[in-house]
């Protein structure tokens, strides 16, 4: 019979094997791309039970960098469908299954 400590540890083992950034889909310059996945993921550390904080800091800090109009989801379990600017997109999970949604759209 299996030990129900276990489960648990295999859970932790899967959390800390995935949390690392995963870029699912970006069509952002190579620097922009580095910059807003260091800041999604900085955010999402440290808002790590509030992630409309941490959108908010990533909406804000992105709005300063490289101009307004920009737009953060992030969340689990989510689809979306959305107009951007071409080269202002950034799809990404973080800790295993967190999005994060990045795009600029004026």
């Amino acid at each position: 019979m299996a030990d129900p400590g276990e489960g648990k540890k295999e859970e932790a083992d899967y959390k800390r094997l995935h949390s690392f950034p995963l870029i699912r889909h970006t069509d952002m310059p190579e620097e922009m791309r580095v910059e807003a996945m260091e800041l999604c993921v900085t955010a999402c550390e440290k808002y790590a039970t509030n992630n409309e904080s941490a959108a908010k800091m990533i909406k804000e800090m992105m709005d300063k960098k490289f101009g307004s109009s920009w737009h953060v989801v992030i969340g689990e379990g989510f689809g979306f469908e959305i107009t951007h600017e071409v080269k202002n997109l950034l799809y990404m999970f973080f800790g295993g299954s967190l999005a994060v949604c990045v795009w600029k759209c004026s």
